[in-house]
């Protein structure tokens, strides 16, 4: 079932472009027109591209690994959280610390220390501080919860990338190419599709736009994710059975045996009894 719509997206504004002087060559194959100066974006093929997108985000989502969504222009922040947040997936809408991805182990170090700080709260190490002391830790767990409270449950490099915006996020293109890690993109007449892995043409700049193309690739997660968990039941159900069955199948001890060796002393001990009653008719 598709889950991209032609209507949906030029209701979007999907389909409009930047000026025709600012545009990127690379991307002619999926410019549509040019009108009153402004290329207009072929939303067939953002269809093809946005499916092709949506059904790798939901292998991804199956395999039980993290997408990481990026963007830190203001009108992507409500889109981006809202829906990144629905399918528990980490995002970045402040700014993108450098080395976030190449220098992850860095990144890690100062998610454990918010998570230290969280600990001293909770267990009264904080109270036994001065009160200036307090304040300058009280600044640094704010200054970490906003440049890393959305990717504190990252304990790994992400499985992929979804940028909005490659210009402006170019350092995470760059970041994500050289770990070889999967990018996908709405990606706007002055950028180069040729920068990420699967470009879906598109208006990057509109609110409506981006919250279009975010929920569908939402969607595909939740779809995946939800096939990860029929599968995991389907699975523990299947070992359930099995194990039934093999203990139906298992052979019960018997002890019917044991009573019916009687008998058979019984039988066996006949023809003694015999010999003896022939041998006192005989005297």
């Amino acid at each position: 079932m598709a889950r991209t719509s032609y209507k949906d997206l030029l209701g979007a504004g999907v389909h409009f472009g930047h000026l025709k002087r600012k545009w990127n060559p690379n991307m002619s194959p999926y410019i549509f027109m040019e009108r009153n100066g402004i290329h207009v974006i072929d939303l067939h093929k953002t269809v093809v591209k946005a499916e092709e997108a949506a059904a790798a985000m939901k292998q991804i989502a199956k395999s039980g690994k993290k997408i990481l969504f990026v963007s830190t222009k203001k009108q992507a922040k409500s889109s981006l959280e809202t829906l990144a947040g629905e399918v528990n997936m980490p995002f970045v809408t402040e700014r993108w610390p450098g080395g976030m991805l190449t220098n992850f182990v860095t990144i890690r170090k100062a998610i454990r220390k918010m998570s230290s700080i969280d600990k001293m709260k909770a267990d009264g190490t904080f109270l036994t501080m001065s009160k200036r002391e307090r304040l300058q830790v009280d600044r640094q767990r704010a200054k970490l919860e906003k440049d890393f409270g959305s990717i504190s449950d990252l304990t790994r490099l992400p499985a992929a990338l979804f940028i909005i915006d490659i210009n402006k996020e170019h350092i995470a293109v760059r970041e994500a190419r050289k770990l070889n890690i999967p990018t996908f993109a709405i990606v706007d007449t002055n950028s180069d599709p040729r920068a990420v892995d699967f470009p879906i043409p598109g208006n990057d700049d509109a609110t409506q736009s981006i919250h279009k193309i975010v929920s569908i690739m939402t969607e595909a997660i939740k779809e995946g994710l939800s096939e990860r968990k029929n599968d995991r039941d389907k699975s523990e159900k299947d070992k359930e059975d099995k194990e039934e069955s093999v203990a139906a199948s298992a052979p019960v001890k018997e002890t019917a045996p044991a009573k019916e060796a009687a008998p058979a002393k019984e039988e066996a001990s006949a023809p003694a009894k015999e010999a003896v009653a022939e041998g006192t008719k005989n005297d």
